[in-house]
């Protein structure tokens, strides 16, 4: 057996940009990035063919946004601006460190999130103040590729704990990405039935 936790909206609540597009229009600007004047619609659009639940880097989306408008950005600006656009607050909710603890008790433990923006997923772990080192594997969509639901994200960080997927028991907030386990055989524990807080006792139950 073998536990994965889902990062946001299960261990953590984090504040986003409510308008993506034009913060990180914001963060190319002040990088001397010429934004052209049509950018929302070119945010919006599909620029990279990728396969059905592969993940796309939002910096690889923002150059080639740039570059369907002839804008060319130089030294890394798309990565640097990405990640200071999503530069946000951080709560830890909970009864988090309590439920990672408790199933590290009990065998390996990972992180499974679906996230885009390089380096968010560390920095959030450090504002929260839940240490990487609590963690067996980190696995994110943006480093294997893969977005919950698709099953290579789920046997990706199933195999970096050394378990079957089958064996793996996921925690998240999201019955339609998370709960794809269920469909590898492994189970989904939704914190809206199981909060954190109750979630050793859950274990406890089902495991001892």
């Amino acid at each position: 057996m073998a536990v994965s936790f889902d990062l946001f909206g299960t261990l953590v609540d984090v504040s986003y940009p409510e308008n993506p597009a034009r913060a990180v229009a914001a963060e190319l600007d002040a990088r001397g990035v010429a934004v052209p004047n049509d950018w929302d619609d070119a945010y919006r659009e599909v620029h990279i063919d990728a396969p059905d639940g592969a993940e796309v880097p939002l910096p690889a989306h923002v150059s080639a946004a740039l570059a369907s408008r002839g804008v060319d950005a130089p030294n890394n600006a798309p990565r640097h601006a990405v990640v200071s656009a999503f530069d946000p607050d951080v709560t830890r909710r909970p009864g988090a460190r309590e439920a990672v603890a408790a199933a590290a008790a009990r065998g390996p433990v990972g992180l499974l999130s679906n996230c885009s923006v390089p380096e968010l997923v560390g920095r959030t772990l450090v504002r929260a103040d839940i240490a990487r080192d609590d963690f067996d594997a980190i696995t994110t969509s943006v480093a294997c590729g893969w977005r919950k639901p698709h099953p290579d994200a789920f046997t990706t960080v199933a195999g970096a704990l050394g378990v079957d997927v089958s064996d793996l028991i996921h925690v998240g907030d999201d019955p339609e990405t998370d709960g794809g386990i269920t469909e590898l055989g492994g189970t989904f524990v939704d914190v809206a039935d199981v909060p954190l807080s109750s979630f050793p006792a859950w274990l406890e139950d089902r495991w001892g």
